[in-house]
């Protein structure tokens, strides 16, 4: 841990300029509001109650800021604690949320291994950490033992696959210069790193780009002192060690294998969702993390997959210009993890599609369109299987009574 907490001394990760919070706003999954609620409490949380976050192993803030900013944006009341192991990066942290004006963060400097001693959670937030940890199911643990009653884990770890080439450059440059200071070390890897020839696994692997962001970049990727892949198997596995259960994925559509093949070929009989996603991601290859909600054993709650009450919100997306596409070409083209995919979509859709606006929820837009039940389902099934599938669509109250 003393190397570690050295390395992000040196190089608080990712990096960034607290400035840059005056112009843009970094979002992403986990930790997305709407996001949450459609997979955690089945779009139906009480967001008048305050969300109580923890978010272990902040690093330089990006989770925190994405969340305290859509809490603060959307007048929700909420109360985050955020801890990790590097002062240098809790200042990074800590002075991007005062160019943001956030408050509601209490700022801590520790061990996600003590979580514990810090209250229950309706939410944790977990992003590029449980992999770095010597016993990463002690990490699993210590969350899972942190959740309040009915809470929810977003959690990110490094995938294998599409992390070709990291670990044999890990392997070697932790050889030729594990006596090194974080500074040297930096110097010297980048060095070596210009002579590994082109046919190296990691040099034509194009998924993998933080070595070029920057040194902070670099180090994380090349030079950690401990760092593990997941695969989905093994990531379930270690889920239900700690008594936790998958609650669902961001882009669902990805872990989907009957996406990948052929019509002639079908899913064997009694495949488990775990078999499934495993075979998903074997089929891809490319996937370099996972992201994934999960609750306490038995406690999951299913989105309200076209539900009366439900309230869709599109995230990233205009309605009106997706309305306008689909109405144009009868199908949209999502991206998620980087794979692009066409999918029909009736013409008709696209006014129930303009409506939304995550205040409205779905018998008011069956209503005002003035469809019958069946006729709504026929064309909104479709909407909803693909948006939801790549993440482009949740359903949530984040916004009711607001």
């Amino acid at each position: 841990m003393d190397e570690m907490r050295a390395q992000y001394e040196a190089y608080p990760y990712p990096e960034r300029d607290p400035e840059d919070e005056r112009r843009r706003l970094i979002t992403g999954s986990p930790s997305w509001p709407q996001e949450m609620d459609h997979w955690l409490w089945g779009g139906a949380r009480d967001w008048s109650r305050p969300l109580r976050v923890l978010v272990a192993g902040g690093g330089t803030g990006d989770g925190l800021i994405q969340l305290a900013q859509a809490m603060t944006s959307a007048g929700r009341p909420y109360e985050i604690t955020y801890v990790d192991l590097s002062a240098a990066a809790r200042a990074v942290a800590e002075a991007r949320a005062q160019v943001r004006g956030l408050g509601g963060i209490r700022f801590e400097t520790g061990s996600l291994l003590e979580v514990g001693s810090l209250g229950a959670f309706d939410y944790i937030d977990c992003c590029g950490v449980l992999h770095h940890l010597p016993d990463p199911q002690a990490g699993f643990d210590a969350l899972a033992g942190a959740l309040a009653p009915g809470g929810g884990l977003g959690c990110m770890v490094y995938a294998p696959l599409g992390r070709a080439g990291v670990y044999a450059l890990q392997e070697a440059f932790r050889t030729l210069f594990n006596e090194l200071d974080p500074k040297q070390k930096l110097a010297a890897a980048k060095s070596v790193f210009q002579t590994v020839p082109a046919g190296h696994p990691f040099k034509r692997n194009p998924h993998l780009v933080d070595h070029e962001a920057s040194d902070a970049g670099f180090y994380d990727l090349l030079l950690h002192s401990s760092d593990r892949a997941f695969s989905i198997t093994d990531l379930m596995a270690a889920l239900a060690a700690a008594g936790l259960e998958l609650a669902g994925v961001p882009e669902p559509a990805l872990y989907d294998p009957a996406r990948l093949l052929p019509e002639s070929v079908a899913l064997p009989e009694g495949l488990s969702e775990d078999q499934a996603m495993a075979v998903a991601e074997n089929l891809r290859g490319t996937m370099k993390t996972h992201i994934v909600y999960a609750v306490s054993r038995g406690a999951t709650v299913k989105p309200p997959m076209g539900k009366p009450h439900a309230i869709p919100h599109l995230k990233g997306v205009d309605p009106r210009r997706l309305a306008q596409a689909v109405a144009q070409k009868g199908a949209v083209t999502l991206t998620a993890g980087g794979a692009k995919e066409t999918m029909a979509l009736p013409k008709p859709a696209a006014p129930l599609i303009a409506t939304v606006d995550g205040r409205t929820d779905l018998a008011a837009i069956r209503t005002r369109a003035g469809l019958d039940p069946i006729a709504f389902a026929a064309l909104w099934g479709p909407v909803e299987r693909a948006l939801c599938g790549f993440g482009q669509m949740h359903y949530s109250t984040f916004f009711k009574g607001a």
